[in-house]
This record gives structure tokens, sequence and C-alpha cells, in this order.
């Protein structure tokens, strides 16, 4: 993976996607910034809350409740109690958990977020996540039940509880309670302040960090759709002219203008190369597939902005600005821009789902695929009748589009009056980011289906030797994990591992 480095720094400074996906997949280690001004400013916050409770005796959510219950007031000597309180009774989340890298992203999103300043929170606590971090502590969190505003409340609240001690994390691959694993760490749980709690929770950070990985994993699908659609152009003795530099100069998308670019890399397209006895022009799901990628390779940098800058928001409730003495009541915990990243990040990588799984249909049938064997079979004449090649894992394909396609109902139209009608208008960002993953893994799976069908088609059409240096090497690559399928064999172990290398980005692609 591009990138590497030895350690993200939280300092308040923005941070990447990048940086948050490194942390998630263990290729970086978590670092707090020990700088004096850095712990002053983190600390003044906390100090400011202590002093405006001595002089005024009242702050939202420190002594009343929250929400809708903002109007009941908190008496003095219980106000150190509404915390825990606040953690516990939203411990209701169901649903699968998140996986270890989701969750480290969550850690790292909101740490950034918190370390911006604007939260009421301690030093002390900025430390505790960043140790969860370092020691690989992971929260186990379900993914289900938040609503994207009031933030994503209840899977943050198994957050609170960890680092008050409480619940029960995955560590070292298992699953434990967190006071074992603290015991044993010589950690301290934290009693959190009476800000901390809704510090914590009131946030965008489950949404976010789930985005950042779905960035990076929708940049890179949309490259490697660009090279199986390369090779599909050889399989089926596609017009590479279809791609031509002129042609896509009066249509100036920029994105889809790098995957014209691409595709006329991979295909040795050159200006004033001959040409050869080629159709005048290919079906859709080839000459349009510049198209359908370039809506993705042209969101890339919009989504981008849209994520990286909810990351590197404060976006709890209430703000506190302690320079200027202000507490700050506002919906920043709306998750709004994420849902509608997510719900369009969906969109454009289904399509690219559906672009695969035609092109498969094409090299399937004899009738489109210019004189390749039926279902892409590589059997000898005498066993042909026996052999269906790649026939159900065209139907397989078929079905995870159709999957995928049936998720691209946007989540952030869905909003639902909640909480006594004081969350009557909320973000579903969440949702929608969780629909983005699903929708990421079966265009995945399609792509992998996809990848090892044109790789058997370029082979069945017998010119290797005559593809691009770019090509030659996926070609070589998926071939030492992938024999030539000449008699029927169970693919599944294959499709798995080919997915697997694909969710590592194994292949380089067009640097």
């Amino acid at each position: 993976m591009k990138n590497i480095k030895a350690s993200v720094v939280f300092d308040g400074q923005p941070l990447t996607i990048e940086d948050i996906c490194l942390l998630a997949n263990k290729q970086a280690s978590c670092e707090l910034s020990r700088q004096t001004a850095f712990i002053k400013r983190i600390d003044k916050g906390a100090a400011f809350i202590d002093d405006l409770l001595k002089k005024q005796g009242f702050v939202y959510g420190v002594t009343t409740g929250y929400g809708d219950s903002c109007t009941v007031s908190i008496p003095l000597h219980l106000v150190e109690e509404l915390p825990k309180h606040l953690y516990t009774y939203h411990g209701c989340g169901l649903g699968s958990h998140f996986d270890a890298p989701q969750t480290r992203a969550i850690l790292a999103a909101r740490l950034t977020s918190l370390a911006r300043g604007f939260s009421g929170v301690r030093y002390k606590l900025l430390e505790q996540l960043a140790e969860l971090l370092r020691q690989d502590i992971l929260p186990l969190i379900p993914q289900e039940g938040s609503v994207g505003a009031s933030g994503d409340l209840t899977p943050l609240s198994y957050v609170a509880a960890v680092l008050s001690g409480e619940r029960e994390v995955v560590y070292q691959d298992k699953r434990q309670v967190t006071q074992d694993v603290f015991n044993r760490l010589a950690i301290e749980a934290l009693i959190l302040k009476p800000k901390e709690g809704l510090a914590i929770m009131n946030g965008t950070a489950v949404m976010t960090g789930i985005a950042c990985l779905a960035w990076q994993r929708a940049e890179y699908l949309g490259r490697l759709t660009t090279r199986i659609t390369s090779l599909a152009s050889i399989a089926l003795r596609g017009n590479a002219y279809h791609f031509d530099e002129k042609l896509f100069s009066v249509k100036p998308h920029p994105g889809q203008n790098r995957v014209a670019e691409r595709l006329r890399s991979d295909l040795q397209l050159t200006e004033g190369a001959p040409r050869h006895d080629i159709r005048l022009q290919d079906r859709y799901s080839l000459r349009c597939a510049p198209h359908v990628i370039g809506v993705l390779e042209d969101s890339l940098p919009w989504l981008r902005q849209f994520i990286e800058n909810e990351l590197n928001s404060a976006n709890d409730n209430p703000i506190i600005d302690a320079e200027g003495e202000h507490v700050l009541h506002g919906g920043h915990f709306y998750g709004g821009h994420i849902a509608f990243a997510m719900d369009c990040m969906k969109t454009a990588v289904a399509n690219l789902a559906d672009l695969l799984d035609r092109q498969m249909a094409q090299l399937m049938d004899t009738k489109f695929n210019q004189g390749l064997p039926a279902n892409l079979s590589g059997a000898e004449a005498g066993q042909a009748m026996l052999n269906h090649g790649f026939k159900a894992v065209q139907i397989a394909v078929s079905a995870w589009t159709a999957e995928a396609l049936k998720l691209t109902m946007p989540a952030s139209v869905f909003s639902r009056s909640t909480e006594c009608h004081n969350q009557d208008k909320v973000s579903m960002g969440t949702i929608a980011a969780r629909d983005c993953i699903r929708i990421l893994e079966l265009t995945e799976q399609v792509a992998a289906a996809a990848l090892l069908a044109v790789v058997q088609g370029v082979e069945l059409r017998g010119n290797v030797d005559a593809l691009s240096p770019a090509l030659k090497s996926t070609f070589n690559q998926l071939r030492e994990h992938s024999p030539l399928l000449t008699t029927d064999r169970a693919l599944e172990k294959e499709l798995r591992l080919c997915l697997e290398l694909i969710r590592k980005q194994h292949w380089n692609l067009y640097d």
C-alpha cells in the first residue's frame, strides 16, 4: 500500500483518509502529541467546564439531561454520575460487530475530532483512546442502532464504556472482558468527567471512520475495473479506438479521460497506430466503460473533501470554546455530508459491478464472444460436452450484482423523527456507510470473478505474448494462483484467494 509511514501523529492538525486507513490496517502506529502547548490547549477546555460549573452551575449535558431531557436539571452532587448513565442506557446496539480494521478506524476518527480541542475533555482521555489504538484493544461495537444524529450515540457508547473499563473488547484476537484486559496491562479505567461521555458519543466517528475505509476501497476498485476492462477488450477482440484521445477531448470530464488514458495505455493504442479488422462499435459495456468508471473517478476528489472535512471537524455538542470562554450549542453531530457521500459512492460502485456483470455475460455467450468457447470452457473437444467452464460463476456474478444494485436506495432520505421529536431530522449516515461497505464487498466479489474470467478469455484467445507489459503482469500474477480452467473444478478457493488479493490491493495499477 502507498504512503506507508511509521506513525500517525494526533496533534490537532488535519489528518487524511490515508492516515486513518494506515492505522486501521496496522500499517502505522498511533502517536499522541506530547507538546506542552497541545496538552495545555486540550486541558484548558476541561478546566473551563469545571470553572463554568463553579460560577454558573449550569451546562447542557453536564447539569441537565440529554436531548429532549435537557430541561431536566441534575443536582450538582449527582453530576459525576451522568456520563456513566449516558453510555449505559445507550448500550442497546444489535447486529454484527464492526471488524478490527473498522473499529480501529472508528477510534482514530474520534481521536482526530477530540484532538481539535473544542470538546471540553482532558488530555488524559485522549491518552486512553490512543492507548487502545497502540495496544490494539478494540471495543466490541455492534453495527446497528445509529440514526446519524445526535451522531453515532449507540455505537460510540461502547467506546465510552470501554474507556471506563466496562463491556467487552477484542484483544489478541479474543473476545474478552475489558476490565480483565486492563488489569493485565496495568491500564487504569477512566472515571469520565461530566462533559466527557457526551464528547465521546455525540459525534460522527463511526460513519466517518467507515467512510475513510470505503473511499480507499472504491478508489482501488475503479482502477481494477479499468484493468479488467482492458483484458475483456482483448478477450472479446474489442475496438480500442473507442478510447481514442481525440474522441475524449470533446467530453472533458477529467476522471473519465484518465480512465480512457489508462485503457489506451493497456491496449497499446498510440496516435497513428494502424487499424485492424475490428468491429465499428462494441457493446456499451466495453465502449462506454470510461463513462461508467469515470463517474466514480470524477467523484473521488469531492468525496475526499466531504470525508476529510468531517474527519477533521469538531462534531459534538455543545462546542467548547475555552479561549473565548463560550459554550456553543449547535448540530455538528449531524452526519449529512457523510450520508450524502456514502449514498453517492455506493451508487457509483454498484455501477462498476453492473459493468463487469455485462462484460462477463458477453464473454460467456457464443452469440457475442467473437468465437470463444461457450462459458469460457477450456476443455478439449472430446470432453467439451461434459464441462461447463464459468457457467455457474456467471450466475453467481449476476446474483452479487443484483444484491449490490438493490442496496443503492439512498439511506439519507429515510430520516425518522425520534427521541420525543427532539431528533426530528436525522442523517442516517451510518446506515449509508454500512450499505456502502456491503456494496463494496459484493462488487469486489464480482471483480474477483471477472478477473478470473477475462484472464481465461485472453489465454483461450491465444495472444498472451502480444499483451502490453502492464496486462501481461496482471495476467501472470493471477496465473500464479489460478491455472487455466480446462476440466471443471470448484472455483470457490480461487475466488476467495483472488478476493483477498483485491482487498490487500495486491495488483499495482496505473501508478
